[in-house]
């Protein structure tokens, strides 16, 4: 899998999107407000309610499984990039996550992650792992969640035939994906031959139920004036 992410630009700028402020991502008067907090808002299709354990793959730097901890007694966070996972677990701890802002050629503002309100980190676990060869030991989750991953593995279909085991049966899965497939990450071969949507769909149904399909922009700043404004497709799941 591609090393990108365990540069430090990047470790930045996810930080920057999973944690930052309004302010501090977007200063713009009429920017895409409503693309902040991605993170957030893939979390909140899940059902309402209180689950044991919960799993986000493909956590980057965590704002999501914190996010999960509100409503479940365990959740697990596995990065395929080390340095996403350091980060994650030093803004787990309560230590001083300090990261650099890119403003323009080499100019840059420091900035420091703040611990959300209400989250119980004490419930988190994170760790390295590999989204297409998850341990054998994880065991089973009431919820999963994946977001903007599917299309960033070499080998999708690896990943996808292992969620009926992670989901319990009743339990929800939550995937976002962008549909940005991209040859750098994945090999035109293991592409879907037709709509993402419909990929899944037959990829998955057998297990599971899709249970909606909506629209979440997102929104990563890379610099003062330099934004990617994307939109994800997020489809519920009910495990058979």
């Amino acid at each position: 899998m591609s090393e990108v992410y365990e540069s430090g630009r990047y470790v930045g700028e996810y930080l920057l999107f999973h944690f930052g402020s309004a302010e501090e991502i977007l200063s713009w008067p009429g920017g895409p407000a409503e693309a902040l907090d991605f993170p957030v808002r893939t979390v909140g299709h899940f059902s309402e309610g209180r689950v044991k354990r919960a799993l986000d793959v493909g956590c980057a730097v965590g704002r999501s499984t914190l996010e999960m901890s509100r409503s479940a007694d365990e959740v697990i966070g596995i990065d395929f990039s080390k340095a996403f996972i350091a980060a994650a677990e030093k803004v787990r701890k309560g230590e001083r996550v300090r990261y650099e802002r890119l403003e323009e050629a080499g100019e840059v503002t420091s900035l420091e992650v703040k611990m959300p309100e209400g989250v119980s980190p004490g419930k988190v676990g994170f760790e390295v792992g590999d989204a297409m060869g998850l341990r054998e030991d994880l065991g089973d989750f009431d919820r999963v969640h994946a977001a903007n991953l599917v299309c960033r593995l070499p080998e999708p279909r690896r990943f996808l035939s292992r969620l009926s085991a992670l989901v319990k049966p009743g339990g929800e899965l939550i995937l976002a994906t962008p549909c940005t497939w991209l040859e750098e990450f994945t090999s035109r071969e293991n592409w879907p031959s037709g709509s993402t949507a419909e990929w899944l769909e037959k990829e998955l149904g057998e297990k599971f139920e899709l249970a909606g399909k909506v629209d979440e922009p997102f929104l990563i700043r890379e610099t003062a004036r330099k934004f990617q404004w994307t939109v994800s497709m997020v489809t519920k799941w009910v495990r058979r």
